[in-house]
């Protein structure tokens, strides 16, 4: 199997480091991998496969020979290197918003739309978090009763903003716990045993930076500009993993009982089922799965039309690592489309 220079832009931060661990696990025909961040972090060494890699700071001449490169360092960073990657030849997954608004560039999920990144090299666009796995959720409903309406509230872990929101919430649980001053620097308000409604700036029109990526991506990714979209995006006391309470107004009659024999067997999804009232998932039993998990699957109002579920993935894996690498499988013919 032909191996690929490979390379990592932001390997230091959260979703950096579960990128290196996907390659690993996922067996990655990486012949050279290279590993870039800030000037911050020249001088260390993260591992993979048992042997110690230097991390460098990122210049255009570093990345040149580059065959498969995956960005997590910003839509700054992003916008600089990334073309400058594509330019000679590599396959570029950007895990960053800048490029998720160009329709010359797509943005994938491969279990949904990977036949647009086979043979691909260039440009391609990771999705949000959140909409990964909630179009994972809702796209059978869509294709086989129509969506007239999606209802979202979203639960986003603080792993979601990086390192240091994580540590800003472990330093503020245990000031909490010691009765201690609590310091905050991360976030506007207190994180440790609170939540808020502001995931990224607002706009004029009261959205949220979060919340107008998923109306977007959805929207997109069903093919569906006028679904009517209702988000609202909440950042929760959680280390890892984010959950969406979903209700979704099929155009079509359908029930719940439908919905989860569809689920059973939907690409990517989990569907956890059983007798006991408390079967359902929590960011804790998702943390480190690949699976996007759909639980308290019910009728909703309007009678019929209405669906509501529960829906939890890792936002490091299957929300950004996972999937970015999943994109590579697909578009260099390792990983059959629909199968990733």
């Amino acid at each position: 199997m032909k191996e690929y220079r490979t390379a990592i832009v932001g390997a230091t931060g959260a979703v950096g480091r579960e990128l290196i661990e996907t390659l690993e696990q996922r067996a990655f025909p990486v012949g050279k991998l290279e590993l870039f961040a800030s000037r911050r972090a020249e001088g260390r060494f993260l591992q993979f496969r048992g042997a110690r890699v230097p991390v460098r700071p990122l210049e255009a001449s570093a990345v040149a020979g580059t065959e498969v490169a995956f960005f997590s360092a910003g839509g700054a960073v992003s916008k600089e290197f990334a073309p400058l990657c594509a330019a000679n030849g590599a396959l570029v997954v950007d895990n960053s918003s800048a490029f998720r608004q160009d329709r010359n560039i797509p943005l994938v999920i491969p279990e949904l739309n990977g036949s647009e990144v086979v043979g691909r090299t260039g440009i391609v666009a990771n999705p949000n978090c959140s909409t990964v796995q909630l179009v994972l959720a809702v796209a059978p409903l869509q294709r086989l009763w129509g969506l007239r309406q999606l209802c979202v509230a979203t639960y986003q872990s603080v792993s979601g903003t990086g390192g240091r929101a994580i540590q800003e919430l472990s330093q503020q649980a245990r000031s909490f716990v010691d009765g201690a001053a609590l310091e905050k620097s991360v976030y506007p308000h207190q994180i440790a045993f609170n939540l808020f409604p502001h995931v990224g700036d607002f706009g004029d029109d009261g959205l949220n930076v979060e919340e107008r990526k998923v109306v977007y991506e959805t929207r997109r990714f069903l093919k569906d500009e006028a679904l009517e979209m209702n988000v609202t995006a909440v950042r929760v006391p959680v280390f890892r993993c984010h959950s969406e309470a979903v209700v979704a107004v099929t155009k079509e009659e359908t029930s719940a009982a439908q919905v989860k024999q569809v689920l059973r067997s939907a690409p990517g999804v989990r569907l956890v089922e059983g007798e006991d009232a408390a079967s359902y998932a929590t960011p804790v039993s998702a943390e480190g799965r690949d699976e996007v998990f759909v639980s308290r699957v019910r009728d909703a109002y309007p009678e019929g039309h209405g669906i509501a579920m529960w829906v939890v993935s890792d936002n490091l894996r299957k929300g950004a690592a996972l999937n970015a690498v999943q994109i590579a499988e697909v578009a260099l013919g390792l990983s059959p489309v629909g199968a990733a």
